[in-house]
């Protein structure tokens, strides 16, 4: 019930998963006091990014990051909020950001039964013209239990998940989040300091009218790619093309795929055979929401969630979005293939 314009009975995103919690016996709560650390860090790299201007938080350091990055100052306090959020919500063994070349190891004091791998700023690139950047994260449960972390913690698929999720910064400030059990959206409001739901059970459209993805490095494409392109702008049989947008920061392009529908891009190509994006911190969090909202993800060679990682910072293909936009790629890659 509503008093005036304040929400009185409002559904908060640490309510949400408290209801979620009680629906699964035996459930801890320790994923609860793992995420609310998480929504810390969100929220404060959230008024960060909207101070940066004032508070000399553009620019960068003068190095790069393991990804061979320029590393952005904002990059450093995301990364450093998320690593002291976590580490003190006593419920995560393990982290791997972006920023690390190395797994992130926590006190024994500290340690709990997950694992969390996350990219604090995903299109950090983008900060200093104002365009919409965000925050990944996956969680797996340990693996090497009562034990020092080990490489094998994190090198799980991502059908192993128990949590993904994403933060947006943008016009507001949204977290999607998925714990195996569908996908909800909670945008924060600033004048009480949570996130409520807004986006209640997001649905992926089956098939979308966007396509996204970097034209610029076309000449490195293979021919599956270079083909499906040239069919989303001009179909066969004369039907009306598809609309192209593509932002450059993955958080912002994700989250008008799963709005609008539609697929989203980043193939494999001859300057990166390997692909360019972050099966651990980016591919599979996204993959694991768009497969809960009904939508599809796959490397080219398989589904996104069935890769099986050697290390932790390795790279994948990714075609993701709606199912039927995602299967056109596939029949066009399968029928080059039987050629």
């Amino acid at each position: 019930m509503a008093s005036g314009d304040i929400d009185t009975n409002s559904m908060t995103l640490t309510r949400y998963v408290l209801k979620e919690q009680h629906k699964i016996p035996g459930a801890t709560g320790d994923l609860t006091l793992l995420l609310n650390s998480l929504l810390t860090a969100i929220k404060a790299v959230s008024s960060a990014v909207r101070r940066a201007g004032f508070a000399n938080l553009g620019g960068t350091i003068g190095s790069t990051n393991v990804q061979g990055e320029e590393v952005k100052k904002l990059d450093v306090l995301a990364n450093d909020l998320f690593i002291n959020m976590l580490k003190s919500s006593y419920q995560v063994g393990v982290m791997v950001s972006e920023e690390n070349e190395q797994l992130i190891d926590v006190e024994v004091s500290n340690r709990g039964k997950y694992v969390i791998a996350f990219d604090p700023l995903d299109g950090s690139s983008n900060i200093d013209c104002l365009v919409s950047i965000g925050s990944i994260f996956g969680i797996w449960r340990k693996v090497c239990v009562d034990a020092p972390a080990c490489q094998d913690d994190i090198l799980q698929p991502g059908r192993k998940l128990v949590a993904a999720g994403y933060a947006l910064y943008g016009s507001a400030t949204m977290v999607v989040l998925s714990t195996g059990n569908g996908v909800n959206g909670f945008t924060l409001d600033p004048s009480i300091g949570e996130f409520i739901l807004t986006d209640a059970d997001m649905k992926i459209p089956r098939r979308g009218k966007i396509f996204s993805i970097n034209e610029g490095y076309a000449q490195y494409w293979d021919e599956s790619v270079t083909k499906y392109v040239a069919l989303c702008k001009k179909p066969e049989g004369g039907g009306p093309p598809m609309g192209a947008r593509y932002v450059g920061s993955m958080v912002a392009d994700m989250h008008r795929t799963l709005k609008y529908g539609g697929i989203f891009m980043y193939p494999a190509t001859t300057k990166s055979p390997k692909g360019k994006l972050r099966l651990q911190y980016e591919c599979n969090p996204m993959a694991y929401i768009i497969e809960q909202a009904g939508g599809k993800s796959e490397s080219g060679e398989g589904p996104t969630l069935d890769i099986v990682p050697t290390d932790i910072h390795q790279r994948a293909p990714i075609f993701i979005g709606s199912a039927d936009n995602v299967n056109d790629y596939l029949a066009v890659k399968k029928n080059l293939g039987s050629q």
